[in-house]
């Protein structure tokens, strides 16, 4: 039976007590976990947003050394974050980074807030990340509702509804500030945190070596691997599209995508999408009369990729052009080099 008590029942004060021993032994060692800074704190909270740890190291050390205040941050310029997360993935984290280290710096003097209000004002804050830094930054008790601590809750009160209902998330955040103690706020956070990362695993849970393995209800009932709940997975659609490197003795033609949206910023080969009508090499030929060159298409690729929420199938032609056309570089397109080119590559792909 699902509980729906606002407050854990009589005999859960001891979680804290039983993670935060726990904790003290088997907790990662992260190079966030060295600094109470709280610049250092939100950064490695907003990479960390769907992204695992391992893939986000190299990007959090890489940050520091171009960006070591927020100021720093604040002062540069969106191509140079998004170069240095190229590769990362979602990369509105990017700008939102990037727009609210200037919203610290304009508003808060380089100072983070250290209350939930004016955290949440701040672009790409919701409430578990303003709740991290409160705990970890300025050990202030604060609730955080990351997917780890999410699972392991569900599984400590075995929750057997949708755990992103409406009705859950409510009572999943009532649970999570009830368990936060007043004590060792910073250490009570990355520890539940380790524990569902480590131990209440998405699948297979380690029970035996769980520090919570006696008041967890989801045990009790032998229902630790069936929860969460499944939600019924979404039909994902397909998207078609067509690319074109077009060579000139200008070089290689890229073109820089809109700021906001899927890839956000990054460097391109021109695309398009294919309407319902068209077969790629129509939509080719029409991209490139777009683009104010002529040549000879062929095909050179086709690439199939798998996103969050969408496929994506691309045909990539080819194409020698004369570098005379009308097309000419702005702060959107240009003609790169071959080794440019690599660079931008690299750059994609580095530290992954």
């Amino acid at each position: 039976m699902t509980r729906d008590a606002k407050n854990p029942p009589p005999g859960y004060s001891e979680v804290a007590a039983l993670l935060l021993a726990w904790y003290g032994q088997q907790g990662r060692d992260l190079p966030w976990r060295q600094t109470r800074d709280p610049y250092r704190i939100w950064l490695s909270e907003v990479m960390l947003q769907q992204t695992t740890v391992a893939a986000v190291i190299p990007y959090y050390q890489r940050f520091l050394q171009h960006f070591p205040t927020v100021e720093a941050l604040a002062s540069s310029s969106l191509d140079e974050v998004i170069t240095l997360w190229a590769g990362l993935g979602y990369y509105s984290r990017a700008r939102n980074l990037h727009r609210a280290a200037q919203q610290v710096v304009a508003e808060y003097h380089g100072r983070f807030p250290d209350n939930l209000a004016a955290l949440l004002t701040l672009p790409g804050i919701g409430r578990s990340t303003a709740g991290a830094i409160l705990s970890i930054a300025f050990d202030i008790p604060a609730p955080i509702l990351d997917g780890n601590v999410r699972r392991v809750l569900v599984r400590l009160f075995a929750w057997r509804e949708d755990p992103r209902s409406a009705r859950a998330e409510k009572q999943l955040w009532a649970w999570a500030e009830a368990l936060t103690p007043a004590d060792r706020p910073h250490d009570y956070a990355q520890a539940i945190m380790d524990l569902g990362a480590m131990v209440c695993t998405p699948t297979r849970p380690d029970c035996a070596n769980c520090p919570l393995a006696q008041p967890c209800h989801a045990r009790a009932a032998g229902l630790a691997d069936q929860l969460p709940v499944r939600r019924a997975a979404a039909k994902v659609p397909t998207r078609h599209q067509v690319a074109i490197v077009a060579r000139s003795v200008a070089g290689v033609l890229v073109r820089q995508r809109p700021a906001s949206g899927l890839l956000g910023g990054l460097w391109e080969f021109p695309c398009a999408e294919l309407t319902v009508d068209q077969v790629p090499v129509q939509a080719a030929s029409r991209l490139l009369a777009d683009l104010g060159l002529k040549g000879e298409l062929s095909i050179c690729a086709e690439v199939r990729h798998a996103y969050s929420h969408f496929k994506l199938e691309l045909t990539v032609f080819s194409v020698a052009v004369d570098a005379s056309g009308r097309v000419a570089e702005s702060s959107t397109s240009r003609w790169c080099s071959e080794a440019e080119l690599a660079a931008m590559v690299a750059c994609n792909t580095d530290s992954r």
